[in-house]
């Protein structure tokens, strides 16, 4: 090794294309900001702006629940299925109305990741109707 390690940077490349592609990396780079961009030192838990956000009674479950509509906001534009999008919905409405609770719901967001499950949702659909869109991961 020539030098110390360099520490990890946390990298946000967002495309601003409406193709599927552009979608699916902004839409990772929105969840991973939320639920990943972070790790508890000692237990190794990540967390991301979303547990941190929300610990700011009211306004922060209000800036929280719009970040997570704007991912199913992309996943409308993606032309998913009203059942898939009612499903992220409810997944952010869950979340928000978990927040709103003084601290079960800032409990609940290390727990239920609702970025995440929509994430999943939406990589679902990319793999199955736009399968040139994965990335393989290391």
């Amino acid at each position: 090794m020539n030098g110390p390690e360099r520490p990890q940077v946390l990298s946000l490349q967002l495309t601003s294309g409406t193709d599927p592609a552009s979608v699916r990396a902004r839409v990772e780079a929105v969840e991973m900001l939320l639920e990943r961009s972070l790790r508890i030192p000692g237990v190794n838990m990540p967390i991301g702006l979303d547990a941190i956000i929300g610990l700011v009674p009211v306004v922060g479950d209000i800036v929280t629940a719009a970040l997570g509509a704007y991912i199913v906001w992309e996943a409308r534009n993606l032309g998913m299925s009203k059942l898939q999008l009612t499903r992220m919905g409810a997944n952010v409405a869950f979340d928000s109305a978990l927040g709103l609770i003084p601290l079960v719901g800032d409990a609940a967001d290390f727990v239920f990741r609702s970025n995440t499950r929509n994430l999943r949702i939406i990589k679902k659909h990319l793999d199955k109707h736009h399968p040139e869109t994965r990335v393989i991961e290391g």
